[in-house]
């Protein structure tokens, strides 16, 4: 969420860098200002009327201990109508500062100068390759066939149980399941990251908190009965665990990982594009959160790109990078780089990892601050990515390595699932 300050002395830079989101912010900017400037007129009206209402009350305190009860009582009908005054008061500045906390909930993030313009994800930046495509066999599978062939994801017995986007993973599929999960943690701790397991539901407070609400509760699972939520990502308990900390500045960087199964909804994903593994309602997901310094976050961020890149180097899979335009960026986020893996059996492009800068964005809703060299409250920078999702990197692992024999697995993740090749 944006700071009112911010708002109130950089309006018309605002309006120009959201246009980079295809937004003409003009109007609801306008509208936050006059919310704002009538705020403020209650509060200053509020203050006065109590005041005087204070003033008062110790006058007619005076004047009954002088004796004076008939000029006290006077002026007690007057209080009356000072409270009741300032009741109304209190109501008409409840109910503009809700407005104003409703206007600020709709305003994306500012884009970071950085950031292309364009409309769609055909409009992304790809800013680094790497990686040798293999070549297959005329008769390679997509993943969702190799699964059945080998009888190690089982997509049908999902529906059965759950329904669709629910897969059951089965036998060496579990086992290459729960290897990349270990893996992808052990690699983040060795970088400095500490582990942690969140809960899996979230209370409205903390989706408020990094963003998922307003913006994003239709795609969330809501269980009405209890008022909580199904986590979409790790990110979203891992970051509220310091929602309303001031922390101090020799915290940082303040780093976590996380392993979560996450859950979304994907209301209106159809198609073939989506088969398989490439979009589910529940998979596994292991993210890095990092709290920082704003003089430092954007140095925090390249380092967790380049985090990213060394696993997937160790993974021996062709990747690409990409710099998000400003059309296909997160409402929350400031820069992001989507990570992409090349599936040779889909002949396409998988997203597996979305590394984001939020900058002050986050922490301003979660009042997440730190107190600087002058000790002058601060908000802090928060960060996060996956590192990494695991179905579409199972996807890409399934796909690139397959051979006519079986599939080979990536000698990284040999130790940790014991066996070499699915046969």
């Amino acid at each position: 969420m944006l700071q009112l300050q911010t708002i109130r002395e950089n309006k018309e830079s605002i309006v120009t860098a959201l246009k980079k989101r295809n937004i003409d912010a003009e109007p609801i900017l306008c509208a936050i200002l006059d919310l704002d400037e009538k705020r403020r007129s209650i509060q200053t009206e509020l203050d006065g009327t109590l005041a005087e209402s204070n003033r008062l009350s110790k006058e007619i305190g005076q004047l009954f201990k002088v004796g004076k009860a008939q000029e006290a009582n006077a002026i007690k009908a007057q209080t009356a109508g000072l409270k009741e005054t300032s009741k109304q008061l209190g109501e008409d500045l409840n109910a503009t500062t809700a407005a104003l906390q409703e206007h600020l909930y709709q305003v994306p993030n500012i884009p970071h100068q950085s950031v292309p313009s364009g409309n769609t994800d055909q409009d992304n930046e790809e800013i680094f390759r790497e990686g040798e495509i293999p070549s297959l066999s005329e008769d390679a599978l997509p993943h969702w066939e190799l699964a059945k062939k080998y009888d190690i994801i089982d997509f049908e017995l999902g529906v059965k149980v759950t329904g669709a986007g629910f897969p059951v993973y089965k036998g060496k599929g579990a086992r290459l399941q729960r290897a990349l999960i270990s893996y992808f943690l052990d690699k983040n701790t060795e970088a400095g990251y500490t582990e942690v397991q969140p809960p899996l539901m979230i209370n409205e407070a903390s989706g408020y908190g990094t963003g998922q609400l307003p913006d994003k509760e239709g795609q969330m699972y809501h269980i009405q009965a209890d008022d909580l939520y199904l986590i979409p990502t790790a990110e979203v308990p891992i970051t509220n665990l310091h929602r309303g900390d001031m922390v101090s500045q020799e915290d940082f960087p303040i780093k976590y990982t996380g392993y979560t199964p996450c859950f979304r909804r994907e209301a209106g994903s159809y198609g073939a594009h989506v088969r398989g593994l490439n979009r589910l309602h529940q998979f596994d997901k292991v993210e890095v959160v990092r709290i920082e310094h704003p003089n430092n976050s954007y140095q925090a961020l390249d380092q967790m790109v380049e985090h990213v890149k060394n696993i997937l180097r160790e993974l021996n899979l062709p990747y690409r990078v990409l710099r998000l335009c400003g059309g296909d960026l997160g409402f929350t986020s400031a820069l992001t780089y989507d990570f992409e893996v090349f599936s040779t059996a889909q002949d396409r492009w998988l997203e597996i990892s979305s590394v984001s800068n939020f900058e002050t964005f986050q922490a301003n809703r979660l009042k997440l601050r730190f107190k600087d060299e002058n000790g002058k409250s601060q908000l802090a920078h928060t960060l996060n990515g996956s590192a990494l999702a695991l179905p579409r990197v199972l996807a890409g692992i399934l796909e690139n390595y397959q051979t006519p024999n079986g599939i080979k697995v990536p000698d990284a993740l040999v130790p940790y699932c014991g066996f070499d090749e699915i046969k």
